[in-house]
């Protein structure tokens, strides 16, 4: 989870569940008040059915509560508590929150909860489906095929507000 303030000053908590093999965001939420009830249905949205993953690896916030852990336990989820003050356990999410700091939110005034989801939800599908990622083999979370040379001209579409572009080929 991460703090984000608007330009009323009012503070929203943006949560991210992120599958490691891919780096796929596979849920955000945004609320202004995180309780464990609201993060338990988080959890269990994410992963509906028998698609839960074995293990859950998350941080010490006093969000995570007694109602929280019964649920995932009910799950079937081994939570992994990382140590205090020691945001480098929990790597990969880290650098997925500080990806949507420096690429989307750096540059944007958010409004309001919906704006801020409306940003969100922009910037995830980015992600998924454009922005590369080096530990990937410079493709992204979606794989998606290389167009040949041959195909076309080069064309950039915007996404997340012109913020970012999305490159193709146009068919010749």
């Amino acid at each position: 989870m991460f703090v984000v303030a608007s330009a009323s000053f009012r503070l929203f908590y943006v949560m991210i569940i992120l599958a490691h093999d891919r780096r796929n965001i596979v849920r955000t939420a945004v609320t202004e008040h995180p309780t464990a009830a609201w993060l338990s249905r988080q959890v269990t949205e994410a992963f509906p059915w028998d698609t839960a993953p074995r293990y859950l690896l998350r941080d010490r916030d006093g969000s995570f509560g007694t109602y929280f852990r019964n649920r995932v336990e009910a799950m079937g989820i081994t939570e992994v508590i990382t140590a205090p003050r020691s945001p480098w356990q929990n790597a990969h999410v880290e650098r997925v929150i500080g990806s949507i700091r420096r690429e989307c939110l750096d540059h944007l005034v958010i409004f309001n909860e919906s704006h801020l989801r409306r940003v969100l939800s922009s910037y995830v599908d980015y992600y998924q489906r454009t922005r590369t990622h080096l530990s990937l083999n410079k493709d992204c979370p979606d794989s998606r095929p290389i167009m040949p040379r041959r195909t076309g001209k080069v064309i950039a579409i915007p996404q997340v507000g012109g913020l970012h572009h999305r490159y193709e080929r146009l068919a010749a």
